[in-house]
């Protein structure tokens, strides 16, 4: 009886591990997706963000973070040689700062 328990978890573990690995290879919808400038706009109109810093990412994709100094809202987007960018974070608090690397042989 130990062995069919035994059996048993392992296959279900093995189900498990398979639906898991199927659902992270599906395909989504791009719900969070645009041409570049109407996300920018639209990120411009709605929450008053504008571009902040900008930097290329692997890929070639361009990755910019955009966000409202009054209200402390931000979106980090990223965008294809092909134009469509999509939003991948958000969020509240947004601060800028300016930070240096402490000179050699101090500690931090």
């Amino acid at each position: 009886m130990h062995r069919d328990v035994v059996a048993f978890s392992l296959g279900f573990a093995g189900l498990m591990l398979a639906a898991q690995r199927a659902f992270a290879e599906a395909p989504r919808p791009a719900t969070n997706c645009a041409p570049r400038a109407v996300v920018a706009e639209r990120l411009a109109d709605r929450y008053g963000e504008v571009r902040q810093s900008i930097g290329l990412g692997g890929g070639n994709q361009v990755v910019e973070v955009f966000a409202a100094r009054d209200t402390g809202t931000w979106t980090i987007l990223v965008s294809t040689p092909a134009g469509l960018s999509c939003v991948v974070a958000a969020g509240q608090a947004w601060e800028a700062v300016t930070e240096t690397l402490p000179p050699k042989g101090n500690p931090a």
